[in-house]
């Protein structure tokens, strides 16, 4: 159960992520638990992802934004193993190193960064900019068999549209 903080912080970045989504990324939490938030990156033009559409999870802990969340991605990439937690400076791999100022928006645009570059870490794999194409181009097909991303992101690709009013009881 999320802390007062903690689901404050994470209202409020939902409401500023959908006034003005961060580029290539989006972001939803749970409808039942506001420390979930899925989450979708879009391949960048002239990278290997492009085209590609990547799903994945924010675990945000109760002490947020005190404490790091832990990421996972589910759609394979070619960058990252699906359904394995990431190592990144941003994740509950480095508590250390976390700010509480970093927020949803910089967190996901911290891992498109990251999945960008060719750093090996806990969670990711190495494969060729050509697997990574292909990857990206039957990605949005594979998330539609997915009855986790079906259910966070109901209309498909018109995910940047979503308006979803989720209201969660104080704690």
């Amino acid at each position: 159960m999320a802390s007062k903080a903690a689901h404050k912080r994470l209202a409020k970045e939902f409401v500023s992520m959908q006034k003005e989504p961060p580029p290539f990324v989006w972001a939803t939490p749970d409808e039942k638990n506001i420390l979930t938030w899925n989450y979708l990156i879009r391949g960048p033009p002239d990278s290997p992802f492009a085209g590609g559409e990547y799903h994945g999870v924010l675990i945000f802990p109760a002490e947020y934004p005190f404490k790091p969340p832990g990421i996972k991605m589910f759609t394979p990439s070619g960058r990252f193993q699906p359904d394995k937690k990431i190592c990144f400076s941003m994740s509950d791999f480095h508590p250390g190193t976390w700010n509480p100022a970093w927020s949803v928006a910089t967190i996901l645009t911290g891992l498109l960064s990251f999945m960008l570059s060719d750093e090996m870490t806990t969670g990711s794999v190495t494969s060729s900019d050509g697997h990574k194409r292909a990857y990206a181009a039957r990605s949005h097909s594979h998330n539609l068999t997915q009855p986790r991303f079906r259910e966070a992101f109901p209309d498909g690709q018109e995910y940047r549209f979503i308006r979803i009013r989720v209201s969660y009881p104080s704690s």
